[in-house]
């Protein structure tokens, strides 16, 4: 199961954890993803979508169906 979310494309990215005396040890900074479903109106189903909580922050805001057209303008999905 990948960890990259559905609609914005967020991705693990590395860094270090660097510790007191400056060791640096390689590690990954992981999305906070969320496995939700949401309710389409207009097609009258439901989807299930791995989203982080930036996107569902803004699902709650525009609405689902602005959302996913938005993002597929842009190309994420």
């Amino acid at each position: 199961m990948s960890k990259i979310c559905d609609l914005t494309g967020k991705a693990p990215m590395n860094g270090y954890n660097v510790s007191n005396s400056n060791v640096k040890t390689k590690r990954k900074f992981y999305p906070n993803l969320k496995v939700k479903k949401f309710f389409i109106p207009e097609e009258n189903k439901w989807i299930t979508l791995k989203v982080s909580t930036s996107a569902i922050k803004t699902i709650n805001k525009n609405g689902i169906t602005a959302v996913i057209n938005k993002f597929l303008k842009k190309g994420y999905v």
